[in-house]
């Protein structure tokens, strides 16, 4: 990091070539990673009002406690701005 806590353009290059590389191993390209958003995006807005802008999806890897090796993982961060109360059954 830089002063004031930006990130140095050494560091965001450094970010997005670890991204290609997870992406890479996982076998996902960036329009498949668009399409799983899309879904999520259309799955949640059922239940809740979420930011868009504020969504991120990434892959990523993380040890498996089984085979003790690198598998990939799908990460999501999704900022909710209200839930819906629609759909939901009262008894």
């Amino acid at each position: 990091m830089g002063i004031f806590g930006k990130k140095t353009s050494r560091n965001v290059a450094k970010d997005r070539l670890k991204l290609v590389l997870i992406h890479d191993r996982a076998n996902c390209s960036s329009e498949i990673l668009e399409m799983i958003k899309t879904d999520i995006l259309h799955v949640i807005n059922k239940y809740m009002e979420v930011e868009e802008q504020g969504l991120e999806v990434k892959i990523g890897t993380t040890r498996s406690d089984r085979s003790n090796t690198q598998v990939p993982v799908l990460y999501a961060n999704i900022p909710i701005r209200n839930m819906r109360n629609a759909g939901v059954k009262h008894y």
